[in-house]
């Protein structure tokens, strides 16, 4: 097996362009400017967000598990959206979109998010589910009710699923190759 080790870096709404859009406090960014309820209530828009199906938003309490990426899949019909609660770290480890059957492994990218920050992903990205850096990581997830009609279809071997919303590859087995990545103590 080749093991690809990947660097983490910071999630910053530059670091995150191919991939999607950073969702975080922005003074700078005021939807309403003169806001509402008297101005006790200022409203912004970080991020878009799009699904061509009905949404569900689902709560992922995230565990431990090594850092290792087996899997990558992509998104059809939507831009999935990962929020954290209770400011718990966590990674991400994500592929750039694209019209190739497989992501492009040699540009996959790990990004640590400090607890604060969110991000929506761009149609098509490919993307490990996140993992947590503390236990008990809560994270809210928004995404197409088609995803998990697709992910019950998974093939029970090889854990890879295909529908019209995802496209879920083992790429260990299809490539020989496994994405790592450390965090430093």
């Amino acid at each position: 097996m080749n093991i690809v080790s990947l660097p983490v870096e910071t999630a910053s709404a530059e670091a995150l362009a191919p991939f999607g859009q950073l969702i975080a406090a922005d003074p700078n960014r005021v939807g309403a400017p003169d806001g509402f309820y008297k101005s006790a209530v200022h409203i912004s828009y970080p991020a878009a967000f799009a699904c061509d199906e009905p949404v569900e938003i689902a709560l992922a309490t995230l565990d431990l598990r090594p850092f290792e990426v087996r899997y990558l899949e992509r998104h059809f019909l939507h831009t999935q959206v990962f929020l954290p609660l209770g400011g718990r770290p966590f990674v991400t480890v994500m592929a750039p979109p694209g019209e190739a059957d497989m992501p492009d492994l040699a540009a996959a990218r790990a990004f640590r998010f400090a607890g604060t920050t969110g991000f929506v992903m761009h149609r098509g990205t490919w993307h490990e589910f996140p993992f947590a850096l503390e236990p008990d990581t809560r994270i809210v997830v928004l995404l197409s009710s088609q995803t998990g009609y697709d992910l019950k279809s998974r093939d029970a071997v090889t854990q890879e699923a295909f529908g019209p919303d995802l496209d879920k590859k083992d790429i260990a087995e299809r490539t020989g190759t496994v994405l790592r990545f450390e965090i430093a103590e």
